[in-house]
């Protein structure tokens, strides 16, 4: 679990470059390649984000745990009602100390409620939740899954993201996650940009998929196209609002359907 999250946390950032496709607000270009992106960063900082804790020594279940407990709770729910805890805390409740409903101590399931209510770029429930990508064009479909499994379901190409990252900082980490929804895989990186360590991250995704042998990897052509390009989807939806479509997103609902 904790080599998955560190590995799935740091590029995360890298699956919203490669499958940016929000760049549309009420019918007009908004500047960014990933609105949806965007709009987490300006959500709630005490639930989302890219908890940084993750990449800590001492990281693992009990410390996550003791991170989910001290975010803020929303609900309770009681006799088919949600009951408003808005900023009241979890610890509280475990004491019996909730005011809306004092005395009352908390089932497993407001525990799991609660989990739902926390929102970082990966979050970990019986599984590990990927956050980052938009929903995008029919390939991506199969595109998003096929990255992910290529990346952290074989210990090769794990290890060699762990590699890749082991050096990132902090700072660095946030700054992919602040600058990718507005530039993508032109996000300058180091001493390039983010383009050319996606591309070996694509390559690593490509091999742990091969390795697997279910023949995968054709999943992943459209994304290692856009590697070599640099051009997301959201890139070539306002290519065409600025040209055949005419300044208008209409053509979208017909060309895009699926």
């Amino acid at each position: 679990m904790i080599r998955k999250f560190c590995a799935s946390l740091a590029l995360q950032p890298i699956a919203t470059a490669l499958f940016a496709n929000s760049p549309f607000t009420e019918g007009k270009p908004n500047g960014y390649l990933s609105m949806r992106s965007q709009v987490w960063t300006d959500v709630d900082n005490d639930r989302t984000g890219m908890i940084p804790f993750v990449f800590d020594d001492s990281f693992g279940f009990e410390q996550y745990v003791d991170y989910a407990l001290d975010v803020p709770m929303w609900f309770v729910y009681r006799k088919k009602k949600y009951i408003d805890c808005s900023g009241l805390s979890l610890r509280d409740f475990m004491a019996g100390k909730l005011a809306p409903i004092p005395g009352e101590l908390p089932t497993l399931n407001d525990w799991e409620n609660h989990l739902t209510t926390i929102q970082p770029e990966v979050r970990l429930k019986r599984y590990l939740e990927m956050r980052g990508a938009d929903v995008g064009p029919r390939w991506s479909l199969s595109a998003l899954p096929a990255f992910w499994v290529g990346l952290l379901y074989d210990d090769i190409s794990l290890q060699n993201v762990l590699d890749l990252i082991a050096d990132w900082t902090a700072e660095e980490r946030q700054m992919l996650r602040n600058k990718v929804p507005k530039s993508g895989l032109k996000t300058p990186f180091r001493d390039g940009l983010l383009k050319h360590v996606a591309e070996d991250v694509v390559r690593f995704a490509k091999d742990g998929l091969e390795r697997r042998g279910f023949k995968e990897t054709g999943f992943l052509i459209e994304v290692a196209e856009e590697v070599r390009t640099g051009v997301t989807p959201a890139e070539k939806l306002l290519e065409s609002y600025h040209g055949k479509w005419g300044g208008s997103v209409d053509p979208v609902f017909e060309e895009l359907q699926y």
